[in-house]
């Protein structure tokens, strides 16, 4: 029977015994607290076909792990092979090494937790584990409501024993939900009280990874990414890695480390992320075919992947592939509706002058923001990233800057803030961001390109012309926009058309001076010094703007 359910499915078992804190890391999801969840306050989970199967997995499960079937050989005769894992315990395992549980095991361990917690109200570890179950579910189903649970579950769980008293497994969780939130002061608060208390306890490091990472402090995420190395050395641990050395710039070594996590992952969601990187690994550096190639294989390693849906999609526009595109997004938005693929795709439709298309999608995002604000998902980037080129400017500089303020001064937001600053009219206080961004970003060639654009509004056509090869050179296809934007501006500075005025045109290198013979020799107060090309100023970190032309100095914002 086709059955919606509207709460994740309950074991038909009884219920198992209070988890160890050992059971669950804490490494994919969480924030704060407040009264106990009932189940029946869930939304619907809305994949029909993944909760029924996991409504059959979890009865499975429940027998095998509760016993209520148990082989028991005879005398004299071979054991009977171990039962297979049920869902939950598959879940729990995962979790427990840090990789990503299926999205059927992972409903399964909420539905087990819920129904346990509402028998055993006092046991705290459980609270914690069906917290960080729920922001796992919010990350991975993309709605924000979950949060909301988590938090309640995990206040829960410090109301009954308090993170003083030896619950970290609660604050590593509100650590995690704060970084899903995009929270990400809050965060390094969290975790960094777990790191203070416990600094062996490997599972709050990708928390703190994140929480530097959102907040521009690449040393500490480095340095935060070697302790969860050393401390708990597999594929975790090494995409953790390429994605540090991904965001260097890095990529050689990026890639290196990503095929590694691939020859070792040991199960279909781990081994779909680990290809799905090699995905992105292969679109930063300009290789759509292979992009396309890699995502494809992370879905047949885990069909459910979605994010690997709509990285081929976004592959497959760059190739001219775009009905195949098209396709893909949409598929992508049904399971995982991301405000970000809304964009790509509004942006997709665009290009392909199918403005009604693209106005619906931006409407769709808009209202996918204001839902997610309702849950206390900070999206000030990519809320700026969409009013800075399709709504209103002035208000991505207001949303960015503050943002910046609250520093978050990660590279992303340094182009996002100077490219905000550019589209409203004053690229001279865009300057200073957007060298940030390239200075830190990592061969990002969006980055590029609006540093490069910015360039050429200030007049500086030497770097600009170099800033936008750069782009081009990077990743060609980068935006079904900005791309043929970007090769437009360099098409611009190298030939510009005939009947410009002289002064229009970028200024020629000097020539070289010809060898003076001593004969015809001129006094030197008479040489002219040879001109010179004026590079843009780069400072470590701009800081808040006090006029709109001037950025102040590093760390006032």
């Amino acid at each position: 029977m086709d059955v919606m359910p509207q709460q994740p499915p309950q074991s038909s078992g009884p219920s198992r015994r209070p988890l160890e804190a050992s059971d669950f890391s804490g490494a994919s999801a969480l924030s704060s607290y407040a009264d106990p969840v009932s189940p029946a306050e869930l939304p619907p989970l809305s994949l029909r076909t993944t909760l029924r199967r996991a409504a059959l997995g979890v009865v499975a499960g429940a027998v095998l792990v509760t016993g209520a079937v148990v082989a028991v050989p005879e005398d004299g005769k071979k054991a009977a092979p171990p039962p297979v894992p049920g869902p939950v315990s598959r879940a729990l395992a995962a979790t427990a090494s840090g990789a990503p549980a299926a999205l059927s095991d992972l409903t399964a361990l909420i539905g087990d937790r819920q129904q346990w917690v509402g028998t055993h109200p006092s046991d705290a570890r459980s609270w914690a584990v069906l917290g960080t179950a729920y922001v796992e579910w919010g990350r991975r189903s993309a709605d924000a409501a979950y949060y909301g649970r988590a938090e309640r579950a995990l206040k829960r769980s410090l109301d009954v024993q308090p993170g003083e008293s030896g619950n970290t497994a609660a604050w590593v969780g509100l650590a995690v939900l704060a970084d899903a939130r995009h929270d990400f002061g809050t965060a390094k608060k969290w975790g960094e009280a777990v790191r203070a208390r416990q600094p062996e306890e490997w599972a709050v490091y990708p928390a703190l990874i994140d929480a530097y990472s959102g907040l521009g402090d690449s040393r500490s995420a480095r340095t935060a990414v070697e302790r969860f190395t050393a401390l708990r050395a597999g594929v975790p641990a090494l995409l953790q890695t390429a994605r540090l050395r991904l965001d260097r710039g890095r990529h050689q070594e990026a890639l290196a480390a990503a095929r590694d996590a691939a020859g070792r992952a040991t199960t279909p969601a781990q081994k779909a992320e680990c290809l799905s990187l090699l995905g992105e690994l292969a679109w930063e550096r300009g290789d759509p075919a292979e992009a396309v190639k890699q995502y494809g294989a992370a879905l047949r390693a885990d069909h459910d992947h979605r994010p690997s849906l709509a990285g081929r999609a976004g592959a497959l526009a760059a190739l001219g592939r775009t009905d195949e595109a098209q396709r893909d997004y949409r598929a992508a938005l049904a399971r995982l509706p991301r405000p970000e693929y809304m964009l790509e795709l509004g942006e997709l439709y665009e290009s392909l002058g199918r403005e009604s298309d693209a106005a619906e999608q931006y409407a769709r995002l808009r209202a996918a923001l204001a839902h997610d604000d309702g849950q206390g998902v900070d999206n000030a980037l990519l809320r700026g990233r969409f009013e800075a080129d399709h709504g209103d400017p002035s208000a991505a500089v207001e949303v960015l800057d503050a943002a910046w303020g609250r520093a978050h001064r990660s590279a992303a937001v340094a182009d996002a803030l100077g490219w905000a600053l550019y589209r409203s009219g004053d690229p001279s206080a865009a300057l200073e961001y957007a060298a940030r961004a390239v200075d830190t970003g990592g061969h990002n060639a969006s980055y590029a390109y609006h540093l490069g654009v910015i360039q050429k509004a200030l007049g500086e056509y030497g770097p600009a012309r170099r800033n936008l090869v750069e782009a081009l050179r990077a990743n060609p296809r980068f935006s079904p926009l900005a791309g043929p934007a970007a090769q437009e501006a360099l098409d611009i500075l190298t030939t510009p058309p005939a009947d410009d005025p002289q002064d229009a045109r970028p200024a020629p290198d000097p020539e070289p001076p010809a060898p003076r013979q001593a004969a015809l020799a001129v006094p030197a107060a008479a040489v002219l010094p040879a001109p010179q090309r004026t590079e843009p100023r780069q400072p470590e970190s701009p800081g808040p703007r006090q006029s709109a032309a001037t950025p102040q100095a590093p760390g006032s914002r």
